[in-house]
């Protein structure tokens, strides 16, 4: 399948999966439609609101509609009720809206792996198929013990559902485990001509069936500031804000995730006495 081919693919199952999530309690489609209040909306239905035709939109779903105009993207994109982040990420599968380059790159400079050795919180850098190129001794305590994990499995996406010792100590892995999906999903979805996210994603929905579940609902997610709460075996309960900071170097493939103690609640003293 051609690259342009599998994004107008993308694009018409992100539009079927938000079509199909709305719960229209408070929608009504009057007219020839008639009356309805059932989970999710008929492709009859977004075109309606939408005002396209029900075969161009039925059309737009199938991945049959190679370009579309951002006006009428925008119509459909209100249709769908979508979120800030889902219409960003709308946009950019109609090829609106800022382009990213996020192939990963060969090699990453060894400055930056000392830039966070010498960071008192735990910290990793990694690329958008969520790799950990660098890690500091810290992000070994409160992630997982990156040092033994073999290099080619010290990926975030799959550590968050095959590593059972983050799964059990990482207190809200559920919530963590949405948004890092999220986050994935949206690099994965611009990324279509990269065969490794292909044989990622088949091989994670294998290995989890919690991880195929979270990917079929294809919600997306921008990078933001998130709560990581996590039991530490030897110092208890510790509570991060993970902050993420993009574009290393102009580099817009490498980001660095720093896990900052939230403040009052004694992680910072933890912390350090760790740190010993």
């Amino acid at each position: 399948m051609s690259s342009d081919k599998h994004k107008t693919k993308i694009l018409g199952d992100f539009l079927k999966s938000r079509r199909e999530r709305i719960k229209p309690d408070h929608i009504e489609t009057v007219g020839r439609l008639g009356r309805r209040r059932t989970p999710g909306l008929r492709r009859e239905e977004v075109a309606h609101i939408a005002g396209v035709s029900i075969t161009w939109y039925t059309w737009l779903e199938q991945g049959r509609v190679n370009t579309v105009s951002r006006e009428v993207i925008e119509s459909v994109g209100r249709a769908l009720q979508l979120s800030p982040e889902e219409h960003l990420h709308l946009l950019r599968l109609a090829n609106y809206g800022a382009s990213r380059s996020l192939y990963p790159q060969a090699e990453m400079s060894p400055e930056l792996q000392n830039i966070i050795d010498q960071l008192q919180y735990p910290a990793i850098i990694a690329n958008h198929r969520t790799e950990v190129l660098a890690y500091n001794r810290m992000a070994c305590e409160i992630i997982v013990d990156f040092e033994n994990i073999p290099e080619e499995e010290r990926v975030m996406t799959r550590l968050m559902f095959t590593n059972s010792s983050l799964r059990k100590q990482l207190v809200n892995w559920a919530e963590f485990a949405d948004y890092a999906i999220g986050v994935f999903r949206s690099a994965y979805d611009q990324q279509v001509d990269d065969p490794w996210n292909e044989e990622f994603v088949r091989q994670m929905g294998q290995e989890s069936e919690e991880f195929l579940a979270l990917w079929r609902v294809h919600e997306v997610r921008q990078k933001k500031s998130v709560h990581y709460t996590y039991d530490h075996p030897a110092a208890g309960r510790l509570f991060f804000q993970l902050n993420t900071f993009s574009s290393i170097n102009d580099d817009a493939n490498l980001h660095c995730c720093v896990f900052t103690p939230v403040a009052g609640t004694g992680t910072e003293l933890k912390l350090a006495d760790i740190g010993k």
